[in-house]
């Protein structure tokens, strides 16, 4: 499924990354008193200045779906809006949210309340509830029945996976830095309203009312990092070795393990990708040690994601690597999904994006699964040129290989992400030591 991007978007996007052209200057170069200066120094000060808002300004309107649509209909609208989360909106008044959250989109002309998020949804999620599925068959030594297990309320698998268990919303003025502690810890993605009815600012809230919202990613802020790498020369001229953004654990699953084991093993170890080894034999644990093996590709939940519900029955008991083939010629036989009609063709409703033309096709901040090479580096590299390879080839992670192609390890955006904030705190400690106040 091809992807397009609206010019217009693209505009917004670098807009927001690298800020208005008569902004503040974020290296502190411009005019202004010595204190400004100071404070808006090294890395610290270009990554305080700038607020989540004006990255979540660029984003479109938030893909949602009802609470009361199946797991099968949000499979089809993630497909859909090639997207590997939505949020669940309810009426309000009903529910709890997500990790006793109250997230409410309020009417903009009277600011009536109109509905309630109670969460999201996203890949694992969907993949722990297959996964389970998997485990009953097993107990009952029967196939799996996903059409009915696909067929449950999207709100039943609410939590499923350890960051659905808490709505995260950022307040508009939160700093990127404050932003980058969250997402350094493994959340994903936050809401963020454009409009905040709090008055102090506090990065993750549980209680907000507003009229609209948007996700920001990992991704989203990695693009930043990209956009303002003349200013964050400093750490991003630095070696991922150097800077422990590589995770010398990774767990692999072998090209000859079928794709229901693969799923378990995955939900099982709250993983949302592995590397594929060149290893048709299959041992007693689906998930090996991945370290000196040599990787062939990789499985996500986002392959998942791409493969129609009506398929996914029948692929299940068939290798990765053979699911990967079929679900790369599924994409491939399929036209771009363009905003407009119903979307999903299962008259779950889709948000389009309000400022892309109505034509435009689905721009996404979300990982693509596709059949190209595996996407890699090494400990020597930069971390410029890993964010690089990133943010163009649009993958969370990044395998670490030696000069074989043999694994070495992984370096995740959650990564790279808190090597750069430990990094700007690091300076601006140093700053602070060395400059009086």
């Amino acid at each position: 499924m091809a992807q397009l991007r609206a010019p217009a978007d693209d505009q917004r996007q670098q807009e927001a990354l690298h800020g208005d052209k008569g902004g503040v200057d974020v290296a502190g170069g411009g005019g202004g008193n010595e204190s400004n200066k100071k404070a808006s120094a090294g890395l610290c000060g270009v990554l305080r200045e700038r607020k989540v808002v004006d990255l979540a300004r660029a984003k479109r309107r938030l893909v949602e779906v009802p609470y009361t649509a199946t797991l099968a209909h949000t499979a089809n609208a993630l497909l859909a809006a090639r997207v590997s989360a939505v949020a669940v909106a309810a009426p309000p008044g009903h529910w709890i949210g997500a990790g006793g959250s109250m997230i409410l989109e309020s009417d903009p002309a009277t600011g009536a309340v109109r509905k309630h998020y109670i969460g999201m949804v996203n890949m694992l999620d969907i993949l722990a509830h297959i996964a389970e599925a998997g485990d009953e068959a097993d107990a009952d030594d029967e196939a799996v029945d996903l059409g009915r297990r696909m067929a449950v309320p999207v709100s039943s698998v609410i939590g499923h996976s350890l960051e659905g268990l808490t709505l995260w919303t950022l307040h508009p003025n939160t700093s990127v830095l404050d932003c980058m502690e969250t997402f350094s810890k493994g959340v994903h993605r936050a809401l963020v309203p454009l409009e905040s009815s709090a008055d102090n600012v506090v990065a993750v809230e549980l209680v907000e009312s507003a009229p609209g919202y948007r996700m920001v990613t990992q991704m989203d802020v990695v693009r930043f990092l990209r956009a303002h790498g003349a200013e964050l020369r400093g750490v991003l001229s630095r070696t991922v070795r150097e800077l422990g953004a590589v995770s010398e654990a990774v767990f692999a699953v072998a090209s000859g393990a079928r794709v229901i084991d693969a799923v378990k093993a995955m939900r099982a170890a709250s993983l949302t990708a592995v590397p594929v080894v060149d290893a048709a034999a299959v041992g007693e644990e689906t998930l090996q040690d991945g370290v000196g093996k040599k990787a062939v590709e990789t499985f996500s939940a986002t392959d998942l994601r791409d493969c129609p519900v009506a398929r996914l029955q029948p692929w299940l008991g068939i290798s990765v690597t053979e699911f990967k083939r079929k679900v790369a010629e599924y994409r491939a036989s399929n036209k771009p999904v363009v905003h407009g009609a119903d979307a999903t063709g299962t008259g779950v409703p889709v948000a389009a994006d309000a400022d892309a033309p109505a034509a435009a096709a689905v721009a996404t901040d979300e990982e693509q699964s596709d059949e190209h090479p595996l996407v890699t580096c090494s400990l020597e590299s930069t971390l410029c040129e890993a964010i690089e390879a990133a943010v163009t080839r649009h993958v969370h992670r990044l395998w670490a290989v030696d000069g074989d192609g043999l694994l070495r390890g992984v370096m995740s955006l959650t990564d790279v992400l808190r090597a750069v904030r430990e990094a700007a705190l690091g300076e601006d400690r140093e700053l602070h030591s060395i400059v009086p106040s």
